[in-house]
Parts: structure tokens; C-alpha cells; sequence
């Protein structure tokens, strides 16, 4: 495992999963097989999901097959959307953390897993009971974390009160999700710190989507707010297939690793294969 402070976790799967033309297996697993090299604390490589609603994910259990985890530290990360996705992340062993995106709107939970919040909370304790089962971690995702555009009802109270029944459950990682890019440095600085403080025992973990022009001052508030996982993109390439958010990408990566550069943190990672892995990124984003 990582030693760094920060435990940043690269998203090719979500930067992938909503491009129109399929990116072949192997070109997958060797744009991978570099991001293994770079250092990160965790790798959000694919997607044990329904073929018919992600195409791009159909060959997640391919692609796992052809990563070479000889040589790295980076732990796997599969996203979840339903029970028998957990079923079938688990007989994998090379995959370390499942993730669910629990959505705290009710119109986007319907949207994204077909499936209610009442019902996704059932899908939550599953998942809880088979990764303790198999030797895995969860991690669960409050997606529409700072707002929807659904006109669904949203408050920091809602947030508060979806963490604590998460973490009753016995959640231990949380990661706040904006997925259609509605978060504000001012939203992220009155959140982040209470929860932290409130879930003390718990890892809280932030993923935004953000236009380039936000993008600094979000990782700014983020890191002001005392955050220590942090989830982005290559290029900030990447959004939600089901959320329609066209304008909105994700955090870029280089500009997580040029701040934290900035402020004297240490990574820790690879630089000269990062470098590698944006050329190969062409072949794949174009």
C-alpha cells in the first residue's frame, strides 16, 4: 500500500465508460498497465455493470485478466451497481475495493442503477456482508452529494443523514460524489469539514466534476477542507453517461499532482510513466 499522506485515486473507468466508439481490450489493459506504474494509491479501473447500459465496461472481467500486478502497490477499485455485480466483483482476487454510487437523489438513483434509495441501501449491506466475505473493502459513493438537477430536495442535512445510516451499516469509506458539477469551493469548505469531523473513524473521500475553469479552486477547497482521498482523471477527461452533464468533466489529475506539488506535499509517484500514460491517452480520447 501506499505510505502517502493523500490517497489519490485514478479514474480511467469513469474517464472511459461514456465514450461513443468501444476502446479495444488490449489498448485498455496497456493504458492500465501504465497507470499501475504511476504510484496511486488506487486504480477505478472498470466496472462489473449491465453490457446493454455501459458497452464500454462489458469487458471489465477481460481487461483484469491482462493487468500486470507484479510490480505495483496500486490497489483495484470495480464500481457496482446492483447485487449481481457485487456477485460477480468478489470472485475476483486481484480487486481490492468495490464501490457503489448510493445516490442521494431519488430521480438520479433511478437514472444510474435502476433502482430506489430504499432498494439501493439493501444493495449497500449486501455488498458490505459479501466484501467482508471475500477480503474486500467498499467504498461507497453519496452520489448528487452537493446538489441535483432534478429539483429533488437537497441540504446538508440530507447529506448528514445519509452518511450516518451508511456508516451505521458499518461504511468506512465515504466519498462525496458531484456528479453533474453543481459543487462551489463555498459548498465544499461547509460540508467536507463537518463530516470529517462528525465521522471521525471514517475515511471521507471527495470525487468532483468540474469544468477546467473551476477545477483549481475546487482541489483547493477540497484540500483547505482537510480531504486526504481524492478521485480524478486523467486530463479530466470523463462524467456521468446517465447524468447528461456533456459539460462537465472530471477533476484532472496533473492538476491534483501540480497543487499538491505546490504545497510542498509528497507523492511519491512515477512521473516519467505518468507522462507515458498521457501520450497513450491520445490513442484512446483522441
Amino acid at each position: 500500500m501506499s505510505q502517502n499522506k493523500f490517497k489519490l485515486v485514478e479514474c480511467p473507468r469513469d474517464a472511459m465508460q461514456g465514450l461513443h466508439d468501444f476502446v479495444p481490450t488490449a489498448l485498455k489493459a496497456e493504458y492500465l498497465n501504465l497507470l499501475l506504474q504511476v504510484g496511486f494509491d488506487t486504480l477505478d479501473f472498470g466496472s462489473f455493470v449491465s453490457a446493454k447500459a455501459i458497452p464500454q465496461m462489458a469487458d471489465t472481467a477481460e481487461v483484469l485478466a491482462q493487468l500486470d500486478l507484479s510490480n505495483t502497490s496500486t490497489q483495484l477499485l470495480a464500481i457496482v451497481a446492483n447485487l449481481r455485480g457485487v456477485e460477480d466483483a468478489v470472485k475476483h482476487k486481484t480487486v481490492n475495493y468495490l464501490g457503489f454510487p448510493f445516490s442521494i437523489s431519488e430521480t438520479f438513483q433511478q437514472r444510474n442503477t435502476n433502482s430506489s434509495i430504499v432498494h439501493s441501501l439493501n444493495t449497500v449491506e449486501e455488498m458490505l456482508s459479501l466484501c467482508a466475505k471475500n477480503n474486500k473493502k467498499a467504498v461507497v459513493y453519496l452520489s448528487m452529494g452537493f446538489g441535483n438537477p432534478y429539483g429533488d430536495e437537497w441540504n446538508y442535512e440530507i447529506v448528514e443523514k445519509w452518511a450516518d445510516v451508511l456508516v451505521s451499516k458499518g461504511v468506512q469509506i465515504l466519498s462525496l460524489a458531484d456528479t453533474v458539477g453543481v459543487s462551489t469551493p463555498e459548498k465544499i469548505e461547509s460540508i467536507l469539514p463537518k463530516l470529517i469531523t462528525r465521522f471521525n473513524h471514517t475515511e471521507i473521500g471527495i470525487h468532483l466534476h468540474s469544468t477546467p475553469a473551476e477545477r483549481f479552486e475546487k482541489i483547493e477547497a477540497a484540500y483547505r477542507s482537510g480531504v486526504k482521498r481524492i478521485d480524478s482523471a486523467l486530463k479530466g477527461f470523463g462524467g456521468c453517461p446517465m447524468a447528461a452533464d456533456d459539460l462537465t468533466g472530471n477533476i484532472a489529475t496533473e492538476d491534483v499532482i501540480s497543487f499538491l506539488h505546490n504545497k510542498g506535499e509528497k507523492l511519491n509517484l512515477d512521473m516519467d510513466k505518468w507522462n507515458e500514460a498521457i501520450m497513450l491517452s491520445g490513442k484512446i480520447f483522441g
